[in-house]
């Protein structure tokens, strides 16, 4: 399959009433993994690049330029996605490098900064033919909980997306960044209100504490992106200790990464499923 337009991937999947599953790339090998999870499950995937991976890397273009040749390789529709970008110039730079969407984070400024800062990015993008997605309430993360005050209000996600014209909407309705357990809350109530007002697709953050049951109950009440980094890494992570508690005389960085990017293909291959069942 050539490299599919996130906007394609995210458009089949709200008319089908699924999810889709948007999964972060760290190295190398979690982008393999992705793809071959994707394809185990015969199902589209988002790949996505971060600002904080962007800062691992020191810059944007290796991991996306593999990331794009792996999406063109792909047996199943694969998208390239820059995920929490809070610098206008990194999007621009997505652009030029050939990604088809972006993830634009103003969340953190007051209201009338957000929509500005946003409809400019969505403004350079769409004379590009590239895909926006706007956040609007924030998830929490880093230890601490989701505060009920800041999560989304649907009036306000109407106004912000009218305002600003983004194709989709992250929005804050429980979910929490960098949990290790899968225990989080989620509002299917206010994802079920936003779904109602809001005429752009809505996307989870954070859904890697969020238990399987709950994530296909969110889906089913509106959700259709549900971007997955931290579980993934848990996997990853996991396989790593696991093989050189095993064989502690190994050096070889193959010879543990690749149980690891075996790891995260079965994590991929069940969320999908999960998300998306047959």
């Amino acid at each position: 399959m050539p490299l599919t337009p996130t906007h394609e991937i995210v458009r089949r999947a709200r008319a089908d009433g699924v999810g889709v599953g948007a999964f972060n790339v760290l190295q190398l090998e979690h982008a393999e993994a992705i793809v071959a999870g994707a394809e185990r499950a015969g199902r589209p995937v988002v790949l996505q690049i971060s600002e904080n991976t962007v800062r691992y890397h020191g810059a944007l273009e290796p991991v996306a330029v593999a990331s794009l040749a792996l999406a063109r390789a792909a047996k199943t529709p694969v998208a390239v996605h820059l995920d929490h970008a809070e610098n206008p110039d990194l999007v621009r730079e997505a652009v030029e490098i050939g990604l088809g969407s972006v993830m634009f984070d103003a969340a953190r400024l007051p209201y009338e900064e957000n929509v500005a800062a946003t409809r400019e990015v969505v403004d350079h993008c769409h004379r590009h033919g590239v895909w926006v997605e706007g956040e609007l309430g924030e998830v929490g993360g880093k230890g601490g909980a989701h505060d009920p005050g800041v999560r989304t209000d649907p009036d306000e996600a109407r106004a912000f997306a009218a305002a600003t014209g983004v194709d989709a909407l992250a929005v804050a309705v429980g979910s929490v960044h960098q949990m290790v357990t899968r225990d989080a809350v989620l509002d299917l109530d206010l994802i079920a209100r936003l779904r109602a007002v809001v005429d752009v697709p809505l996307v989870l953050h954070g859904s890697s504490g969020v238990p399987d049951p709950l994530l296909a109950r969110a889906v089913a009440a509106g959700m259709t992106k549900v971007n997955v980094s931290t579980h993934l890494n848990k996997a990853f992570t996991g396989a790593v200790r696991d093989h050189l508690a095993a064989h502690p005389a190994d050096v070889d960085p193959r010879r543990y990464l690749t149980p690891a990017r075996d790891a995260v293909a079965e994590a991929v291959t069940h969320l999908l499923g999960v998300l998306a069942p047959r």
